[in-house]
């Protein structure tokens, strides 16, 4: 069997979308040709890549198998072409920075923007996925920097502190829960939800808990962006998770209200993971320096003993 490039690149797309539709469009590439090119790998193989559904495709075993060869593939092909640019235009390559959603949408922008500005030519190529995901793909060469949530299982990687992620509970500014002392996320599974878009790693966690609680959340409606969710919350719509950061700013600017949630899972330690930090290129190592100098003066350490103490909702 023969694969090229194209077929392993627009592979990658589908998995990581979950779509055929989808994945064919990140590749630039039309749905019929890329339907095709899939059958082709197929038949090829002798046996299905995809399991398809109503709601997507996923990977088969083979499929999981070509998936972990492809990123393999594709990420020294892009090691090769980083090294030939910089040897060609003295420009370092980008910098593959994996995160969570709590550290893309809350506590990166800060963060990034001092290295960029001191450094005009730097590029960082960053994309949001679950901890897990990022554990895997920093083992595996795929991204040379994470950004995860410290209780997954990080095998054998470096972990260095980042920040505290606290969620916290939204609710409409005369909703009946307003002005409560801390509570569980319990009392929360039964109110309609507002939450973020099917398929957001922040989402999926929330989620994953309620059905560890014994109840599947109710959404009316899913945006992109927690400032959209506050103002679904703040006409009445549904309550929201999202994370403490996040909720002062609708608070600030809306009629909505914050409660603190006691459950431990609510307060998470992210963390900055490497796979050996001494290895990285100097200006990663530069990187990684800046996204942890929270953590240097302290500020970030004390923030994480905070976390593990619930705090009184407090009206904004």
């Amino acid at each position: 069997m023969r694969f090229d490039l194209t077929d392993l690149h627009l592979f990658l797309q589908i998995l990581d979308s979950g779509s055929i539709t989808h994945g064919a469009a990140a590749a630039h590439m039309a749905l019929p040709s890329a339907s095709a090119r899939v059958r082709g790998m197929e038949e090829a193989l002798g046996a299905p890549l995809l399991r398809r559904s109503r709601r997507g495709v996923a990977p088969t075993t083979a499929g999981d198998a070509l998936g972990h060869h492809a990123r393999l593939v594709m990420g020294q092909i892009e090691r090769m072409q980083t090294d030939l640019r910089e040897h060609a235009t003295g420009r370092k390559g980008p910098i593959r920075v994996l995160t969570n959603t709590a550290a893309m949408m809350e506590f990166l922008p800060e963060r990034l923007a001092p290295y960029l500005v001191r450094h005009p030519r730097a590029a960082i190529d960053l994309k949001e996925r679950p901890s897990q995901d990022i554990v895997k793909a920093v083992a595996g060469e795929l991204a040379d920097i994470g950004i995860i949530a410290r209780a997954v299982d990080h095998g054998s990687l470096q972990l260095l502190p980042f920040a505290v992620d606290r969620l916290v509970a939204v609710v409409p500014r005369r909703h009946p829960l307003n002005g409560r002392r801390p509570l569980a996320f319990a009392a929360l599974l039964a109110q309609p939800m507002v939450g973020l878009v099917a398929g957001n790693p922040l989402q999926d966690y929330v989620e994953e808990h309620a059905l560890r609680a014994g109840h599947a959340l109710t959404f009316r409606v899913r945006l992109r962006t927690f400032d959209a969710v506050c103002r679904m919350v703040e006409q009445g719509v549904g309550i929201a998770i999202m994370p403490e950061t996040a909720a002062a700013r609708g608070s600030a600017a809306m009629a909505v209200r914050t409660l603190a949630l006691t459950d431990a899972w609510a307060a998470r330690d992210l963390a900055v993971c490497v796979r050996d930090l001494q290895a990285l290129p100097a200006h990663a190592r530069e990187l990684v320096d800046d996204l942890t100098g929270t953590a240097a003066d302290g500020s970030a350490a004390t923030d994480m003993r905070r976390a593990r103490t619930p705090r009184r909702s407090r009206a904004r």
